[in-house]
């Protein structure tokens, strides 16, 4: 398994100075953010697929930092109700897709993404139970006119351009933000459906992540490092449904935090175990989104968690047994 960072937290720095922070911190991979909600920051598609000296110099300053690409990111909502949002996020995906195949990435991370309630919605529809039963009717349009046509196209673009893994972040406000969503999709798309596996918005919503990796098994592309910590009195009065802002961590139900600041090192072990159980032998790519470190220092702490809970080498002969 390598260590692996999320580039757009050093968005300020140019990529190449970006890269040598991140190999100096101790990383081994780089995910690098091409369009949607990541931004463009370090990597703009439209620029790299058009000006071959410009994509070699990209490709120069990857090489010579001494990083692998574990993934290009392009989250967003290609599913959006209004054309124009759903048109440029497409856009960016197909785009970080083509950009990956020029580079010779196999995988691209994504959200499901959701559609609205109707094809008249202004904006999307995250529904959460059952009933009344307008909820389900909502669902089935979601689902079975919306979101499973789209991604059977684009597994098929995938497909054309060598990309055989599309890595979903479970993330609420998404059709897809559990192994139960994902797997439905995965099922009714294709098996280039799979998880960019994210246990800070597992935590959250209740799951044990050690559950999840085994319930998920081989369809596991890509690994979120992101921590969450659970304000246990102020879930006991409101719940964990929160929609007061980040920033707003002491009256918030739960915060995003950096590896070790949600649950502590054996939590981490114990993920890395599961993770090795089902032979996901991949990245697990640091994700600062914590409001209450900065981007660096954040990093610096994930990353001392992080290698002392990675296993590094491989299994090794069972020379007892």
């Amino acid at each position: 398994m390598k260590l692996g960072v999320l580039a757009v937290l050093l968005a300020d720095l140019p990529l190449k100075d970006a890269l040598a922070y991140l190999k100096n911190a101790g990383a081994q991979m780089v995910e690098i953010g091409c369009g949607g909600f990541p931004g463009k920051a370090h990597c703009d598609p439209e620029i790299l697929l058009n000006d071959e000296k410009a994509f070699a110099e990209f490709k120069k300053t990857v090489e010579e930092s001494g990083l692998e690409i574990s993934a290009f990111s392009a989250h967003g909502n290609a599913v959006h109700p209004n054309p124009e949002v759903a048109a440029k996020f497409h856009k960016d995906f197909e785009n970080a897709v083509l950009l990956a195949e020029k580079m010779g990435v196999d995988r691209v991370v994504t959200f499901s993404g959701c559609p609205g309630d109707c094809a008249e919605s202004k904006h999307p529809n995250w529904v959460t139970c059952p009933w009344p039963e307008d909820f389900l009717e909502i669902l089935d349009y979601q689902w079975n006119e919306v979101l499973i046509p789209y991604w059977k196209k684009e597994v098929e673009f995938c497909r054309a351009h060598g990309v055989d893994k599309i890595c979903f972040e479970m993330h609420p406000g998404f059709c897809v933000y559990n192994p139960e969503t994902l797997l439905r999709l995965r099922e009714a798309v294709g098996p280039e459906i799979g998880a960019n596996f994210d246990p800070s918005h597992l935590i959250w919503q209740g799951m044990d992540p050690v559950r999840a990796i085994f319930a998920l098994k081989d369809c596991i592309f890509h690994f979120h490092a992101k921590d969450t910590k659970i304000d246990k009195y102020n879930t006991s009065v409101n719940g964990v449904l929160d929609t007061k802002h980040y920033g707003d961590v002491a009256g918030r139900a739960w915060s995003f935090r950096s590896v070790g600041y949600g649950n502590d090192t054996k939590y981490w072990k114990d993920i890395v175990s599961a993770l090795r159980t089902i032979d996901y032998d991949y990245v697990m790519s640091i994700e600062h989104e914590d409001s209450l470190l900065s981007p660096k220092e954040g990093l610096r702490k994930a990353i001392s968690v992080l290698q002392d809970a990675i296993t590094f080498e491989g299994k090794g002969e069972m020379w007892w047994a």
